[in-house]
């Protein structure tokens, strides 16, 4: 294959894909069909533990099989290619298998974080106008509740429903899978917008070759391993990397389908003896807050390699890894629009704490100015990325508009402020629309929250620049703190001067305030925006992808 999507290094891998005899290609055949060629058939591929601590085993034979009934299912009932059909469903196992059969057929799949309400729902599924929608009945009200607003989508599927099942099960255990060509769009996913609608962001099947890469590039997964992604499928990283990626490089995963628990993560990798663990920083300042002596109850000695995604890792949380565990969380940065790693600290590079690591083999990164031109090291400035790689978003579902403001001069900008040092590690600074600037300085929030959660008391912190006659603007920190009767004044002011200490005397937060908990996606960001617009007074915009731990 020859096109504007394919760079030098992928052209020297031909055996990462299989192509079917016509030239076309499909990635839910290469994630699971070509396992049963590789005489992967009868692994465990998904080691899967319900929130009651129940465990299921599925081979790659019995996802085959499943994903088949379900291609099987949605052909019957008219899905062709180039439909989209949703899943909005809690992580249980349908959700993998029905995700795969979609793509088998040529549709488009897309998947919706369980936790949506009607209206965040309804957004989604009438943006995308929807034929399909799967669900249980637990969250089947959310759909009924929209159905009549949603004019293309012509049936609800519920799969703990005793007719689907009775339908599904007498399906075919074979299908012969869609040929699909390398620039069909094989599925969609959105992401939230600061204050207009969410964009439904499209991958293509080609997408797969640089997925499968990167995950042995960064994650270096290898066929023994026990794999565990703590993401939900909700978010890029958990279609990515808990279902596509590892799968197609035939490694048994884990799925938790409960919520955070600190002591039932621990668990669950001594119980799976899981090797390879790629998760958030929320979820590690979480598992920090809970000390090391949980940690030390546990044989968690199964563990091989640790990686982190979501919003960059702080330096604390990294050394805290190293101590606890005895290994660096290697963080790992992308977006949903890149459709997979891009810059990482990559197994054979030496960790700084911090750091974003490197950009992969094929990647060409840089950090250029508002005029597009790049700047001196260790000066910050846009990263931004050349196009075209295999993994990118190739369009913004009914907005070419938007789609084509993220390319400005034939480079792709990210939208996040960074720096690149004198080893060429590049290191995040904020989003653009993040920065603070404080009495003619500019500052990124990342370091001020970074040096605040170094406090023994503090458990995380979110940092935004407030409006200020004098300086322009002042930094806030809004603080969680391990112990909330520790909250004092006396507290804000050693806070205060901790950070002073530490970074830099006008880098302090002037006003710090107590909360509870900070708003955050599914993926673990900090949703800054959501703590300025209500210290404001203003819209807060789309909050559908907030977590719910």
């Amino acid at each position: 294959m020859d096109n504007k999507y394919t760079s030098e290094y992928f052209q020297n891998l031909p055996d990462s894909l299989v192509w079917f005899e016509d030239g076309s290609l499909n990635m839910a055949y290469n994630v699971l069909d070509h396992n049963i060629e590789k005489g992967n058939g009868n692994k465990t591929a998904l080691i899967y533990e319900a929130e009651d601590g129940t465990t299921t085993e599925i081979t790659f034979f019995s996802l085959v099989r499943k994903s088949n009934r379900i291609a099987n299912y949605l052909h019957q009932i008219g899905i062709k290619k180039g439909d989209r059909v949703s899943i909005f469903l809690p992580r249980i196992p349908e959700l993998f298998y029905i995700f795969l059969g979609i793509m088998k057929t040529g549709a488009i799949a897309s998947v919706y974080f369980s936790a949506f309400e009607s209206e965040a729902l309804k957004d989604r599924l009438s943006n995308s106008g929807s034929k399909i929608v799967f669900t249980n009945k637990n969250l089947l009200p959310r759909v009924e509740k929209i159905k009549n607003d949603l004019s293309e989508l012509s049936s609800i599927l519920v799969v703990d429903n005793e007719e689907f099942i009775a339908e599904y099960e007498s399906q075919s255990d074979s299908f012969e899978t869609a040929h699909t060509q390398a620039e069909d769009y094989a599925f969609m996913l959105y992401t939230s917008g600061t204050t207009g609608k969410p964009k439904g962001i499209v991958h293509a099947h080609y997408a797969i070759i640089q997925q499968i890469a990167s995950a042995k590039l960064c994650l270096d997964l290898q066929p023994n391993d026990v794999y565990w992604c703590t993401a939900d499928p909700g978010w890029i990283t958990g279609i990515v990397y808990s279902i596509l990626s590892n799968w197609a490089l035939g490694i048994t995963t884990v799925v938790y389908g409960g919520k955070f628990e600190a002591e039932k993560w621990y668990e669950i990798i001594a119980k799976h003896k899981v090797t390879v663990w790629y998760t958030a920083p929320t979820a590690i300042r979480m598992l920090m807050a809970k000390g090391e002596e949980l940690v030390q109850k546990h044989d968690l000695s199964s563990l091989r390699f640790l990686a982190s995604v979501g919003e960059p890792l702080n330096p604390e949380a990294i050394l805290w890894g190293n101590k606890v565990f005895g290994k660096f969380f290697h963080d790992t940065w992308w977006q949903t629009e890149t459709g997979s790693i891009m810059i990482a600290n990559t197994p054979s590079l030496g960790i700084h704490p911090g750091s974003m690591g490197k950009p992969l083999p094929w990647v060409e990164a840089k950090i250029m100015d508002d005029n597009m031109e790049e700047v001196v090291v260790n000066e910050e400035g846009n990263l931004c990325l050349k196009p075209y790689w295999p993994s990118i978003m190739r369009t913004i579902w009914q907005d070419e508009e938007k789609y084509k403001s993220y390319f400005k001069d034939e480079w792709y900008i990210s939208g996040d402020k960074a720096k690149k040092d004198e080893k060429g590690y590049f290191w995040f600074i904020g989003r653009a629309d993040d920065l603070i600037k404080t009495s003619g300085e500019r500052i990124g929030p990342f370091e001020v929250e970074s040096v605040l959660i170094e406090h023994p008391d503090v458990v995380e912190a979110g940092v935004i620049g407030k409006p200020d006659v004098v300086r322009g603007e002042i930094i806030k920190a809004f603080v969680v703190l391990k112990d909330e009767s520790l909250a004092s004044e006396k507290l804000k002011s050693e806070l205060a001067d901790f950070v002073k200490t530490h970074l830099a005397g006008h880098a302090y937060p002037r006003e710090i305030e107590f909360i509870d908990r900070l708003p955050k996606t599914r993926s673990g960001k900090i949703m800054r925006r959501i703590l300025r617009a209500k210290e404001l007074g203003q819209p807060i915009g789309d909050i559908s992808t907030l977590e719910d731990y």
